[in-house]
């Protein structure tokens, strides 16, 4: 049976600085609108406190997560074993979106590594912890991060990003505001 928890603990903090992917889902307000999972990894999760964590958002071909969390806060963080005994954590909480110009990037800057094309850092103020089996779960062997993002912002220049993320990225799917 799965057990919640106030808190991070350092066991739970250790296990979840293990994992290789997580997911953030997100939704909007409306019936009609769209629920995001997308899968995330290459580093971008931190723990910052025992009931805040963050992660570095990356230029990609939508913006759900930031169109959702920006119009109702609402946001979840699911991370799954691959290896080793089976386990999920989900962190529930309230997000907030860091942006380029905002007083806190540069501090949150700090604790990732340095990466061209992040156009945002998320953070969750936690308010759930909950953990469950996972027996469902398959085993995978993890063989390494993609360097793909990487190469591909490596191979524009600042303003060739910027333009991406101008088309690609001020509006959700669902015609939410989003960077």
């Amino acid at each position: 049976m799965g057990k919640t928890f106030e808190f991070i603990s350092t066991d739970l903090q250790n296990w979840i600085e293990a994992q290789k992917v997580f997911f953030v889902a997100t939704a909007p307000l409306t019936k009609s609108g769209h629920i995001n999972v997308s899968p995330k990894g290459l580093d971008s999760f931190r723990m910052i406190t025992p009931t805040l964590v963050a992660y570095q958002d990356l230029t990609g071909s939508g913006v759900e997560t930031i169109a959702h969390v920006q119009e109702n806060k609402r946001i979840v963080i699911m991370f799954c074993a691959f290896d080793g005994p089976p386990k999920i954590v989900r962190l529930y909480g309230s997000g907030e979106i860091i942006l380029p110009g905002d007083e806190k990037f540069v501090e949150m800057s700090g604790y990732f590594p340095n990466r061209r094309g992040v156009r945002a850092y998320i953070l969750v103020h936690i308010n759930r912890i909950q953990d469950s089996c996972g027996y469902g779960v398959p085993l995978y062997d993890f063989k390494s991060d993609r360097d793909v993002l990487d190469k591909w912002t490596d191979a524009k220049n600042d303003d060739e990003v910027e333009a991406y993320q101008q088309l690609k990225n001020k509006v959700s799917i669902d015609g939410l505001r989003g960077l």
